[in-house]
């Protein structure tokens, strides 16, 4: 027991020397050392990854958009001072990934509106353009799967979020899109192009940035899980028969009517003016034959 106590007392003293907190110091730095030596790498190594996709996305924006957009993405302005190609600062990774992903850019040539065709840059190469331009500044991030594919939403309640997203859509979306998602005209040349059969990453990221002439809808306008119930809308419209037959573009719900007004009562206005132009001819004969 005496024993026990001498040995206490000596480390007791030890403990209170100037030499036990230098030891202790040093154990803390290598222990920190260690903990930083191990988790450091990786996220070393994610921000290398990164450097080199915002390099590769900025080689890709020298060639293929710096034109219209300006080398840092400050825009371009005409002689006349109109806009030429708008900054892409602040746009986010979202608008190039919907832009480029769509096949909208880059454009053929300018004009009122981009329209929708083949796909220029591969998936890589659009993940790199998003990359660079998402580091220009603040804007929406390219969205994970969970905010928008519909196959995520439980099927119990499916119905449920399709009626949301129904009245969501026929709320703000109707006047340009058309009530089945047909598209439409718009003033100055522009139109709201067609969103059935489109794939529900471009839909959200759309009304997340609002490209062209669309209004935008951030997160706290629509929420995202309000986005994701009007993409399950648009996926039974895509699903949803045509009842009456031929669609007529989606023209309306009486495009039926449409049809017999222009078809139908044109056809007997147009039999009514030959009968009354045969008849005519007719009675000229008779009275030249009398004569």
């Amino acid at each position: 027991m005496r024993l026990l106590n001498r040995s206490a007392g000596r480390l007791s003293r030890h403990r209170r020397g100037p030499i036990a907190g230098v030891l202790v110091l040093l154990c803390g730095l290598l222990l920190t050392g260690g903990l930083y030596a191990a988790l450091a790498p990786a996220q070393a190594d994610d921000d290398a990854d990164n450097a080199a996709l915002v390099q590769e996305g900025r080689e890709l924006f020298l060639v293929g958009c710096a034109f219209c957009h300006g080398q840092n993405g400050e825009g371009v302005l005409t002689q006349g001072g109109s806009q030429y190609g708008p900054a892409l600062t602040d746009v986010g990774e979202a608008a190039v990934d919907f832009q480029v992903g769509t096949g909208r850019m880059p454009m053929a040539q300018p004009g009122s509106q981009a329209p929708r065709k083949e796909v220029v840059y591969t998936e890589e190469e659009i993940a790199a353009l998003a990359a660079y331009v998402g580091s220009l500044g603040t804007g929406p991030t390219i969205p994970d799967g969970e905010l928008y594919d519909p196959e995520t939403v439980p099927e119990d309640e499916w119905n449920e979020y399709v009626v949301r997203g129904g009245q969501i859509f026929l709320a703000n979306c109707t006047a340009c899109h058309n009530f089945e998602g047909s598209g439409g005209a718009m003033p100055r040349g522009g139109y709201a192009p067609k969103i059935r059969d489109v794939d529900p990453k471009h839909i959200y990221e759309a009304m997340l940035t609002g490209p062209q002439s669309m209004d935008t809808f951030s997160d706290g306008n629509i929420p995202p899980d309000d986005k994701k119930a009007v993409i399950a809308y648009l996926t039974t419209l895509n699903e949803a028969p045509s009842y009456s037959g031929f669609t007529f573009g989606g023209l309306g719900p009486v495009s039926e009517g449409i049809i017999a007004w222009l078809v139908g009562l044109g056809g007997l206005v147009g039999f009514a003016v030959w009968i009354a132009a045969h008849t005519t001819r007719s009675s000229k004969k008779k009275d030249e034959a009398a004569a």
